[in-house]
């Protein structure tokens, strides 16, 4: 499946809030999510949202190995995710630095639950509910976030914590 074009901060479908998916298995929805995989692959993501590439479907994909953009961060399994629901397991927050596909060459410092616990199914209609924390769980929430119409600068408290990745070099080390 192709490479899709990535929605970019400042296009207003990026704020809308996405439709429930009401067949996990039909054959569109498949191949949505192989143009989600091939479009988060080429541009070096560990996740990407369907609105991101203009399908405003509550469905999400995420995982990695290792990331060039995130070198010290844990792996974290291949997962497709339909009609995702999070719930937050820990009061505790945990703020670090963060990048996105639809906000090319900028990083943010964001504050988010430690720990969370997220569900919905998967695309054979299967069950996915785990319980995660760092890493695992700031992608989860930061794409899922993306079906409500939230980019991550919207969660920033300190936006001086907004910079081009390229200059980060320059900022006191952060988490």
């Amino acid at each position: 499946m192709p490479e899709r074009s990535v929605l970019r901060f400042g296009d207003p479908r990026l704020l809308q809030v996405s439709e429930p998916v009401s067949n996990p298995r039909s054959p569109e929805l498949l191949a949505l999510v192989a143009d989600l995989w091939d479009t988060m692959e080429a541009r070096g993501g560990v996740g990407i949202a369907a609105p991101q590439i203009g399908v405003f479907l509550r469905v999400v994909v995420f995982g990695m190995e290792h990331s060039a953009r995130y070198p010290d961060a844990p792996a974290i399994p291949r997962t497709v995710l339909i009609n995702p629901d999070i719930q937050v397991l820990d009061p505790d927050t945990e703020t670090a630095w963060e990048g996105c596909l639809s906000v090319p060459g900028l990083r943010g410092r964001v504050t988010r639950p430690r720990a969370v616990r997220y569900s919905g199914v998967d695309l054979r209609g299967e069950a996915i509910d785990r319980e995660v924390d760092g890493f695992h769980a700031r992608v989860i929430q930061h794409e899922c976030d993306h079906l409500d119409g939230v980019l991550y600068p919207r969660r920033m408290t300190d936006l001086s914590r907004l910079v081009f990745a390229s200059e980060m070099k320059h900022m006191a080390k952060e988490g």
